[in-house]
């Protein structure tokens, strides 16, 4: 099994004990005891707090990390030495040692000595990197286990990119339950869940936010109710959202409640992929030439729907008519082989959510005018709906050059963002991020141009009301919220992803929930 591992973080016994009872409460399978977190560390106080542990009856590691290696109260080697050398004679399960200091004659010979006295008590040699990855990552952990083969290898190091993860997924995936591999930070989220379906020694989690000792660190509750880690094995199929950003998606807590609600083993995952096509490239390849992750499909949002249309034309990846039509792909199956499957699924979601809010059929929606604003994948799908059942469509955008082009493929008018004081529609669309969580203060049309007998969809969903659906409700008009066209494009996405119906209620209940929250 892979332990979901809480470090015990507190400055004082008082404050420890409270993690720990949390954290047993929270359903840690293992509890590491950062004594360098506890002020004026002494071996008394390790004796209490090793002591409290161990009433919880689950295995305990007890770390005294190195200030080199992101320790805290910059204790000194002897110290440490004699906090790892006194948890070994107190009977804790493992310890942890940074590798750089054991490979000193020194501090190895106190720890090896402690070792051999209590057979029970095992190691984790340790090396961090917080700059970035490894230079010869492979070679750090044939290095470790050629200093003590018994021992539990781990590294953890700064993920600059996404990208960067793969190679530690390549260490787990050779070694299993002998190695703990984790990156840190935002780019490195992903590993410290991927670890279980590896079967990685352990991963962590923390108790809360302000209790996480590295960056990147998921909460106890994250891991187990947004990313179902009970629920993991080794033939998890994984599932996400490739965009950037991916911190603001409800879809993590959409599609696992649905895959929950339909108790199938899969897991979906925010995917947050920087950069543009080379990054994108990079990242699908390093996916590709990785079965052994179980990474089986991707929503893909901003910047990236034209990035995986282009992807899939140069690989002769198969890409549905209506997706080439739009010029975007918004989701990505991986099949037999491989094999990648492009579809657009904001279309269906965006034309239904406008139509059932109104009442009407899409063909009712001809010779309206239309002024959507944005150019982007969500703007290319609304666009190509509008334009197939003849709306007069004038499409605004910062970027005139973009607009140009967008207008020019669907014979549609445009104009810069400078001249929306001109706009004068019955539907007005927001496709861009304006008035995206956080910064929703902001809309992309002036209040005082909309008006009771105009229909306006803002296609952002987080939050709910943007600042232009609530000035367009102050004005009178109808409104269609992001919320409907997620929902659409989501279902639909499921059932490219499972080959089985979305469970409507589930899927409506939780994106409700989850914006209420936001």
């Amino acid at each position: 099994m892979t332990y979901l591992a809480v470090p015990i973080s507190g400055k004082d016994l008082e404050s420890c004990k409270e993690q720990i009872q949390a954290s047993v409460k929270a359903g840690a399978q293992m509890l590491e005891l950062r004594t360098d977190y506890i002020e004026s560390l002494n071996t008394e106080k390790l004796a209490q707090l090793i002591a409290d542990a161990k009433q919880t009856a689950l295995p305990i590691i007890v770390t005294c990390r190195d200030s080199a290696q992101g320790g805290m109260n910059n204790l000194s080697s002897d110290i440490r030495k004699k906090i790892l050398t006194e948890a070994i004679k107190l009977g804790a399960d493992l310890i942890d040692c940074e590798y750089a200091n054991f490979i000193k004659k020194d501090f190895a010979e106190r720890i090896k000595q402690a070792l051999a006295q209590n057979s029970k008590t095992k190691l984790i040699l340790s090396a961090h990197n917080f700059k970035g990855p490894f230079k010869n990552l492979s070679g750090t952990y044939e290095e470790i286990f050629t200093a003590c083969p018994d021992a539990i290898a781990k590294t953890a190091y700064h993920a600059k990119h996404i990208n960067d993860c793969f190679e530690s997924f390549d260490i787990i995936e050779k070694y299993g339950k002998k190695v703990i591999a984790l990156c840190m930070g935002p780019n490195g989220t992903i590993s410290r869940i991927i670890a279980k379906k590896l079967r990685a020694f352990l991963t962590f989690a923390s108790i809360a936010d302000k209790a996480a000792t590295a960056a990147g660190q998921l909460t106890i509750e994250e891991m187990k109710t947004r990313y179902r880690f009970d629920k993991i094995s080794n033939k998890t199929e994984f599932f996400g959202l490739i965009g950037d950003p991916v911190g603001h998606s409800i879809g993590p807590v959409v599609h696992n409640a649905c895959f929950d609600a339909e108790k199938l083993n899969k897991v979906y995952l925010p995917l947050l992929v920087e950069g543009g096509q080379i990054e994108f490239n990079e990242f699908l390849d390093n996916v590709i030439t990785r079965n052994y992750l179980g990474l089986r499909g991707f929503s893909v949002t901003i910047p990236h729907k034209r990035n995986a249309l282009e992807y899939a034309r140069t690989k002769g990846e198969y890409i549905e008519p209506l997706a080439v039509s739009i010029g975007a792909v918004n989701t990505m199956v991986i099949g037999v082989n491989e094999r990648i499957s492009c579809y657009n699924t904001d279309y269906a979601g965006a034309m239904d959510a406008l139509t059932q809010t109104l009442g009407i059929n899409r063909k009712n929606l001809n010779g309206k005018v239309v002024s959507v604003v944005g150019a982007g994948g969500a703007a290319r799908a609304i666009v190509a709906g509008l334009a197939d059942v003849g709306a007069k469509v004038t499409i605004y955008n910062r970027t005139v050059s973009k607009a140009h082009n967008l207008a020019l493929e669907f014979g549609c008018h445009y104009a810069g963002l400078d001249k929306i004081e001109k706009l004068d529609a019955d539907i007005i669309i927001n496709c861009t991020s304006i008035g995206m969580h956080p910064k929703v203060d902001a809309t992309v049309v002036p209040a005082h141009l909309l008006k009771s007998s105009m229909t306006v969809f803002d296609t952002v969903y987080n939050p709910m009301e943007t600042l232009l659906l609530k000035q367009a409700k102050e004005a009178g008009a109808k409104l269609v919220n992001g919320a409907e066209m997620f929902i659409g494009q989501a279902a639909e996405q499921f059932r490219l992803f499972t080959h089985k119906d979305c469970p409507m209620q589930t899927i409506r209940q939780t994106v409700l929930a989850a914006l209420a929250k936001k």
